[in-house]
């Protein structure tokens, strides 16, 4: 049964500061939804929130997994984890001195994953071959996209029903950010995952994206059904295309 998430008028801040304003949206089972905006707009704040990093200051997020609706605002990030939402966070954060197989079996803590770690294990290496090449090689030691590619994989390893993604183009070559991208939506299909991809770059996001958002100054600004139609916004041209 596919899963689902639903945000409804969430603000967030920090101390005196508002970061997000009653933003509302949906990724319904799945879809995979991009969630557009440039640096400082809120994007990783509104990841955060979900996962529990950040608490809301008003709103409600909830998931609904298996047919049964889970609110989370006040949960715990283990808790939500242990739901079966997985974050591939910006900047990747592994644990660099550890190996590939190391940072991958992190990846399974929850009880569910844990049961299925050799398959989940078998799964990953075969989907993303270099790693199995390098699986005793120390992250820290691997390239920018090769970093990537182990920190999607170890998401994986918790076995997830919904995917966020944040901000996976950073730091990466056009080439590799091509492939970071389709690898994003080939998971997702072999997976049958419920995807919200946080992305700047416009111009990779909408080619696997079902539908998007696009956040400014913390508020949702646009909202379109389709990837033409956030392709047709005249937001989009001003802030993405240069037109």
């Amino acid at each position: 049964m596919a899963s689902s998430l639903f945000l409804s008028g969430v603000g967030a801040a920090y101390g005196a500061v508002r970061v997000l304003e009653d933003v509302t949206l949906e990724v319904k089972p799945g879809e995979t939804v991009a969630l557009l905006g440039t640096n400082g707009n809120g994007k990783s704040t509104l990841i955060k929130c979900i996962m529990g990093i950040v608490r809301p200051v008003s709103g409600s997020i909830a998931a609904e997994i298996d047919g049964k609706r889970h609110e989370l605002v006040g949960m715990s990030t283990e808790a939500i984890v242990d739901l079966g939402i997985a974050l591939v966070p910006e900047g990747r954060r592994l644990f660099p001195k550890l190996t590939v197989e190391e940072n991958l079996l992190l990846g399974a803590f929850r009880p569910l994953a844990r049961a299925r770690l050799k398959q989940n294990l078998a799964y990953c290496l075969e989907a993303f071959p270099r790693l199995a090449e390098r699986r005793k090689q120390l992250a820290g030691s691997m390239s920018g996209g090769e970093q990537q590619m182990l920190a999607l994989a170890r998401a994986l390893m918790s076995a997830p029903r919904i995917l966020l993604v944040d901000e996976p183009s950073v730091g990466l070559a056009p080439l590799l950010v091509r492939h970071t991208i389709d690898k994003i939506k080939e998971l997702k299909d072999s997976y049958q995952l419920t995807v919200l991809m946080a992305e700047q770059n416009f111009t990779q996001a909408i080619r696997i994206a079902d539908r998007g958002y696009v956040i400014v100054h913390g508020k949702i600004a646009f909202a379109g059904n389709s990837a033409q139609e956030l392709n047709d916004n005249e937001l989009i041209r001003k802030f993405y295309l240069g037109m």
